[in-house]
């Protein structure tokens, strides 16, 4: 959990510079800040996107996600946990100011392919090493996006403190379950992860309005296809 902690440290730490730099900066250059960020992970996410070994995989991922995080309304859940956190601290601000920096910087910070492979390395090697990367830029990105879009980043450490450190902890399990195709397993994910952050990108630079959370079920289907699908299909055709 080492790599996850120092993650947390360096959002919270990157956030309250950034606010403290807010107060300097105008809105005119926050949004320019924004659009920066957002062509910035727009780029990370097409290049990540790219270096998928299955396309077919990365498709049914999406749809898998699509169909599951819209059945649930993840993104929903999400904004509603941030909204109850923002009328608790909210001191008569203009609605949404923390909603948006919340639910943006999670899932910068928990899609993308360092946050699943490191947390694996981690878990299994006790190598910190892409975690600690993952939190330099991690801290940059926060001070960015709090200085454009407040607090509400800072909470989100929460967010990759719950999620990293639960792959961390269960990466013993994933390699019981994938010992000839782990490799494959990260893969797929890290592909899928790709994709919503360069759709996250897309809607940091208002182009689109995608509710990337309900597709995060995506990044954990390769999990339920090597384990189980593909197993039933090949015990299937074993018999043809």
């Amino acid at each position: 959990m080492t790599g996850t902690w120092i993650n947390v440290a360096a959002i919270m730490i990157g956030s309250c510079v950034g606010l403290f730099l807010k107060r300097g900066i105008s809105d005119k250059l926050g949004g320019s800040l924004m659009q920066a960020v957002g062509l910035c992970v727009v780029i990370i996410g097409i290049s990540g996107a790219l270096k998928s070994e299955d396309m077919i995989i990365t498709i049914v991922s999406l749809a898998f996600g699509a169909l599951v995080g819209e059945s649930i309304d993840i993104e929903k859940k999400m904004d509603t946990f941030a909204q109850k956190i923002e009328d608790r601290f909210s001191n008569g601000k203009e609605s949404g100011w923390f909603v948006r920096g919340f639910v943006t910087a999670s899932l910068l910070f928990a899609v993308g392919a360092m946050a699943i492979v490191g947390s694996i390395e981690s878990g299994l090697n006790g190598n910190h090493e892409i975690l600690i990367t993952k939190s330099l830029l991690d801290f940059i990105a926060s001070i960015v996006l709090t200085a454009s879009l407040g607090i509400g980043v800072f909470f989100s450490a929460f967010v990759i403190l719950i999620y990293q450190g639960s792959i961390t902890l269960g990466s013993t399990l994933l390699t019981t379950l994938f010992s000839s195709n782990l490799t494959m397993v990260i893969t797929a994910m890290s592909a899928a992860g790709y994709i919503l952050i360069f759709g996250l990108g897309l809607n940091m630079l208002k182009i689109t309005k995608l509710k990337i959370g309900n597709f995060v079920p995506a990044i954990f289907f390769p999990i339920l296809y090597y384990s189980l699908i593909l197993p039933a299909i090949e015990f299937v055709f074993s018999f043809l």
